[in-house]
C-alpha cells in the first residue's frame, strides 16, 4: 500500500518548514536519496507538505 520508503518520508518531513518545501530542496532530496523526484512529490503529498517555488513543473 505504502510504496514510499520510510527514509524518504523522514527526510521530506525534516526538510519541510511550515509544511512547505521548495522545489529546489525537493529535487536535492531526490538526488541525495537516489529516487525520482516523483517519489519525493508523493511523500510530500502523503505528509501534507506543499511544494513551493516550483521551477520545472516536476511536482
Amino acid at each position: 500500500m505504502n510504496d514510499i520508503p520510510k527514509e524518504v518520508l523522514t527526510k521530506v518531513q525534516k526538510a519541510a518548514e511550515d509544511n512547505r518545501l521548495s522545489c529546489t530542496m525537493a529535487r536535492k532530496l531526490a538526488d541525495e536519496l537516489n529516487v525520482p523526484p516523483k517519489v519525493v512529490g508523493k511523500a510530500a503529498d502523503q505528509l501534507n507538505v506543499k511544494i513551493k517555488s516550483c521551477e520545472l513543473g516536476c511536482f
